[in-house]
């Protein structure tokens, strides 16, 4: 059986597990537990993380089950173990698609404005539980707490969005050619969809993909990513309170040893017909292999390596603001963050010294729970490992170092906000995603040639630029292979906007109008003999 452990770390929160209520199945080793598992309550440490919230089961059929075997979820910051969660395999995969694909029979009968006022509840059980969930994913991310607390926002806001989008799913209908027929054309739920989320934005991720797909009429069946499991399980408690169906919403955590077979399970199980995917372009690539064989539809959002353009007719202090913005949140690790910063020449120097003045006196290193933090640790070592790999090599072919540069005395997984200038095209930092707090910017001479390194890669997620001039700002806007792009801003995302990218950095789009229709099946309706 899962447990959780009681934390010495500083600043982590600590849980100590009750004696389980009542008796339940126990699961014989590599057998699936069919019998309802016992609810397990859990005295709050004095950290103060949530007991009702804090579940360590898979959640299938509305049901806490227990697996086998459990794996441990750690605190990026101490290093600490936070608990162990239910490791799920293959077979319990499969056993959650079944329930939810049962389940699938009647809630893609369930009416639009059912769907609408059950999402509702669930946004509304959300924000009344909107700390707690916070300090879950700081918890298990290490992201400061008040970067968390605006992801439950974020992620709440998308269960808001599709409860109103789920009534607004309209047909067509079509003039006819001939007088004695009618021609329609209707839109229906997919059916189940696996959810495959990073460790990230471990709720928001979740919130934007099964949003859609609940408000659709389809059923899912939720992967989280092996670090943050606790965020997902958490949802699959508030679904379950705000009155989901059993079956609707399922979660099976699993470790990184298990990642595969469970993906692989999903991804060619018959009884799936939709596979959406966020994390990298490598693994999604796998994914769409798997699913190629059964046609299934995907959704894709993959890897990013989002360009910075500074114009000379830019201001500064407003670009200096928006690259702190994009560069460093969640400690560089986000899809959408400024990976390449390309500064024109006649400001270049001026962008430099206000960027590392801003990195020196805004940025504040330490565990996400400290009330002074702005910069959290990485989520592991081999995190760790790639941003020093970046700036060993700029340095070592002519790069330099700004501020920064090394790892930080906190910890392990804790790396300085690095600034590189001296930048040039074949450093590792201008080909690959860094996915840290690493900003590297090389000089640039015309709008050409920015807009030319800024498209001189395969992925296209998110592109930023910073100018006064609207003729400018209309061609680069127009020229950048991204599919968002920020004009003098460095936030971008939000919930009423589609959020995607273009060349290997996915497909499809997220959120928006346009997300509810990656769950939807197009069905054209001749109605003849009248």
């Amino acid at each position: 059986m899962a447990t959780c452990l009681r934390l010495r770390s500083y600043g982590v929160l600590r849980l100590r597990p009750a004696l389980p209520q009542g008796r339940g199945l126990r699961p014989r080793v590599g057998c699936w537990a069919p019998g309802r598992a016992p609810l397990r309550a859990y005295a709050p440490g004095p950290g103060g993380l949530p007991a009702a919230l804090l579940r360590t089961d898979s959640f299938v059929g509305g049901r806490w089950l227990p697996a086998a075997a459990a794996f441990p979820v750690l605190d990026p910051a101490s290093g600490a173990e936070l608990g162990r969660v239910a490791d799920c395999g293959a077979p319990e995969a499969r056993a959650a698609v079944r329930a939810a694909y049962d389940a699938f029979q009647s809630w893609r009968n369930v009416s639009a404005k059912e769907r609408s006022s059950l999402l509702r509840k669930w946004y509304d059980l959300m924000i009344q539980n909107k700390d707690d969930l916070a300090k879950i994913i700081t918890a298990e991310s290490g992201k400061p707490l008040k970067e968390s607390e605006g992801e439950i926002l974020y992620s709440a806001l998308f269960l808001e969005w599709f409860s109103e989008e789920a009534r607004r799913v309209y047909g067509d209908i079509i003039s006819s050619p001939a007088k004695d027929r009618r021609l329609l054309v209707l839109k229906q739920p997919l059916g189940v969809a696996a959810v495959i989320t990073p460790w990230n934005f471990p709720s928001a991720m979740i919130t934007r993909k099964v949003g859609a797909a609940l408000a659709a009429g389809c059923t899912v069946v939720v992967k989280p990513a092996e670090d943050t499991p606790f965020s997902a399980l958490a949802l699959g408690e508030l679904a379950n309170q705000a009155g989901i169906p059993p079956g609707v919403y399922n979660v099976v955590p699993c470790s990184r040893n298990k990642a595969k077979d469970v993906g692989e399970a999903l991804c060619t199980d018959p009884l799936i017909s939709k596979i959406s995917f966020t994390g990298s372009t490598a693994t999604g690539k796998v994914l769409l292999r798997l699913a190629a064989n059964s046609v299934k539809r995907v959704s894709m959002e993959l890897g990013g390596h989002a360009p910075f353009i500074v114009f000379d007719s830019a201001n500064v202090d407003q670009a200096v603001a928006g690259a702190m913005a994009s560069k460093f949140r969640n400690a560089g690790q986000t899809c959408v963050c400024s990976n390449r910063f390309l500064v024109q020449k006649g400001i270049h120097d001026f962008f430099v010294k206000k960027f590392a003045e801003a990195i020196k006196t805004s940025l504040h290193l330490g565990n996400g729970f400290e009330a002074t933090t702005t910069l959290g640790p990485l989520i592991n070592e081999k995190a760790v490992e790639k941003v020093e790999k970046h700036v060993s090599d700029a340095v070592s072919k002519g790069g330099t170092i700004v501020t920064g540069g090394k790892r930080h005395q906190l910890g392990k997984n804790f790396f300085e906000p690095t600034l590189l200038s001296g930048v040039t095209r074949d450093m590792l930092c201008l080909q690959e995603e860094t996915f840290g707090p690493l900003a590297p910017v090389i000089k640039f001479d015309t709008e050409e040639e920015a807009v030319e390194i800024a498209n001189m890669t395969d992925v296209g997620l998110a592109g930023y630029f910073y100018s006064q001039d609207p003729a400018q700002i209309w061609r680069v806007a127009e020229q950048l292979e991204v599919g968002m792009v920020g004009v003098n801003e460095g936030l971008l995302s939000s919930v009423e906007c589609p959020f995607g990218g273009v060349k290997q950095s996915g497909l499809g789009r997220e959120g928006s109008k346009y997300g509810i229709d990656e769950y939807l099946e197009i069905k054209y309706v001749c109605f003849g003999g009248l």
